[in-house]
């Protein structure tokens, strides 16, 4: 038996620091961000097609998708919420 080592198991990071570094701009990344809530949205309701058509669908796997959708809005929400509030706050500003 052959031990191997866990290098095939850790992520590489140095492709995942170029991910961090935004490249784009605001509306390009809030684009992205939407986008990402849209598909576990529609995820989401795949899978309770899914569920309600018995095609092996647990329930708990309902359950997470429709948790990780309604999470992913909120936190969309909150960062609309934020970036208004920040554009309020600039227009106040003296010239």
């Amino acid at each position: 038996m052959q031990i191997e080592g866990l290098g095939n198991l850790i992520p590489d990071l140095t492709n995942q620091t170029k991910k961090v570094l935004p490249e784009s701009g605001f509306t390009e990344t809030f684009s992205e961000l939407i986008q990402n809530v849209n598909e576990a949205q529609k995820d989401s309701e795949q899978s309770v097609k899914d569920f309600v058509a018995g095609n092996g669908v647990e329930l708990h796997e309902v359950m997470i998708a429709g948790e990780k959708a309604k999470t992913s809005l909120e936190l969309l929400m909150e960062i609309r919420n934020k970036a208004v509030d920040m554009y309020k706050e600039l227009t106040r500003m003296p010239v």
